[in-house]
């Protein structure tokens, strides 16, 4: 074999190296946090937040609620993170407009092909009670239908309280919504609060063709208080089998993005972050060992 043979060789089994180790990270979701703006002791700015998470080592953000979508894009986009997804609220109370379709329009514009998620807590009626599915169907539609040029995927989101409060709702709604960009969201600390039997296997099995996002956070297994203190903790923290819980979605095959959920954990974010990365660094199946 000649030099060049050789050399080209050598590029060959350089590049199908290369290619696999991409492909293995393609498998691997990616880990961001959301909730991170309320409860930091430093108070950062969009751009002070993008800057730590840049350093960090986290891949972007989530999002809360339509306003300030403008600038965080922009010092996202400077830091070269990812916008992964964007909370609302949608409301089916009879005295209420179920959501500012005029300003769900123009976000979707900004996001156009970003990829992003947005994260629907549905209100206003009483929990996981289907007597209201065909109202919440036609509201879904009109959103999915706003949506759909931008690329971007509506999730349904269990909250306790919501009327959507349970995986179960979800799944049974975004069945009847029908539409390619309608899928569901699996939160740990809200189903830690709202079902007992912590058998989760079987839920994430039902939701899995819908299975477009999972939030996780360290948790105690039971709280019997009111708040979230025990059910939201960094995720290096509390006594549930967070790690088992991340091993049943590996090997059911999901490959959505994770979010971390940050709502009321105290004190410097950047502590708590770093700490909750190293976590999930340690715990994630995904990782080629």
């Amino acid at each position: 074999m000649n030099s060049l043979d050789q050399r080209f060789s050598a590029w060959i089994a350089a590049l199908t190296v290369a290619c696999l180790v991409a492909s293995a990270a393609d498998d691997a979701p990616a880990f961001f946090p959301f909730c991170i703006d309320w409860h930091d002791a430093k108070k950062r700015n969009f751009a002070e937040q993008a800057a730590m998470l840049k350093e960090l080592g986290y891949p972007g953000v989530g999002h809360i609620w339509l306003d300030g979508v403008e600038e965080r894009l922009r010092t996202l986009d400077a830091a070269g993170l990812k916008l992964f997804q964007i909370t609302m609220i949608v409301d089916l109370a009879p005295d209420k407009t179920p959501y500012d379709a005029a300003r769900f329009r123009e976000v979707c514009a900004l996001v156009k092909g970003r990829g992003v998620q947005f994260d629907l807590l549905v209100n206003g009626r009483p929990a996981s009670d289907p007597a209201y599915d065909d109202l919440a169907v036609g509201v879904l539609r009109t959103m999915s239908d706003q949506a759909r040029e931008s690329g971007a995927q509506l999730l349904l989101y269990p909250h306790q309280g919501s009327w959507i409060e349970r995986i179960e709702d979800s799944v049974r709604v975004a069945e009847k919504v029908d539409r390619p960009n309608v899928g569901v969201m699996f939160n740990l600390c809200h189903w830690l609060r709202v079902d007992p039997s912590r058998d989760y296997r079987p839920l994430l099995q039902r939701a899995l063709p819908r299975l477009w996002a999972v939030s996780i956070n360290g948790a105690d297994t039971h709280d019997s208080q009111p708040g979230w203190t025990r059910y939201i903790q960094p995720l290096d923290r509390g006594d549930f089998d967070v790690a088992g819980f991340l091993r049943a979605l590996h090997e059911l095959g999901y490959r959505g993005p994770v979010g971390l959920q940050c709502y009321g954990i105290e004190g410097d974010a950047r502590e708590h972050l770093a700490r909750s990365l190293a976590a999930w660094r340690r715990m994630n199946p995904w990782a080629t060992r």
